[in-house]
């Protein structure tokens, strides 16, 4: 008789042993879930360049047009920039920051420039740090357009992040 009786106390104590592991792991796969869907926020990023953007303001009828993704998860940022009616061949595109509109910043990269010319296209893509990310979601880095003329800059455009 005490065989049963310690048979049904152990089988009692596996199955409530079992219950409580099995709520632990339940609990812990919906914290990594969770934390998961916290950091595939994509953002989309644009802007538009001009002249009168640079610091000090250039005069020129050349403009610029960014559209681009950004990746929370993966840090990276996608860009493509198409300029147009550039005093001569485009020299360098830059990425800028931190700062705002108006306010000069320290180069933060080199973006790549896959068309030259007056008329032109730079895109790519660019892995971010934590700061700059920070940075960029928050409307303080922008990209200027570099030509022989204007060396610091022939075009400047702010880029605002906004979230998918």
């Amino acid at each position: 008789m005490k065989t049963i009786e310690n048979f049904g106390n152990t089988f009692k104590a596996m199955i409530a042993a079992i219950v409580f592991i099995s709520s632990v792991m339940l609990t812990a796969c919906e914290k990594d879930k969770n934390d998961t869907n916290n950091n595939t926020q994509t953002y989309t990023t644009t802007g538009n360049a001009s002249g009168a953007q640079e610091n000090p303001a250039v005069t020129t009828t050349a403009t610029g047009t960014l559209s681009g993704t950004y990746n929370a998860s993966t840090n990276i940022w996608n860009y493509t920039i198409n300029w147009s009616g550039l005093s001569n061949t485009a020299t360098a595109v830059q990425l800028s920051g931190p700062a705002t509109a108006g306010v000069n910043g320290n180069l933060v990269t080199a973006l790549t420039i896959t068309t030259p010319g007056a008329t032109g296209t730079a895109s790519g893509n660019v892995t971010l740090t934590e700061q700059q990310e920070s940075d960029l979601l928050a409307g303080k880095y922008y990209y200027n357009i570099l030509t022989a003329t204007n060396v610091t800059g022939e075009v400047r455009g702010q880029i605002m992040a906004t979230l998918q």
